[in-house]
């Protein structure tokens, strides 16, 4: 009965470390995508500054 119960454990365990491996993948995407927007955003805003100039 006990290595039954410990299995189960083990594999929820398993599984939670997956979610988690997840979420945290999902958070590391949106955090780049908002970096990537953020750097075209300036760089927009840069080039229209530079235009502006001439």
């Amino acid at each position: 009965m006990h290595t039954i119960e410990y299995a189960l454990a083990v594999d929820r365990l398993r599984e939670l470390r997956a979610e988690a491996d997840a979420a945290a993948r999902a958070h590391r995407l949106r955090t780049a995508r908002r970096w990537i927007r953020r750097a075209e955003q300036a760089t927009r805003r840069a080039a229209r500054a530079s235009a502006a100039v001439r």
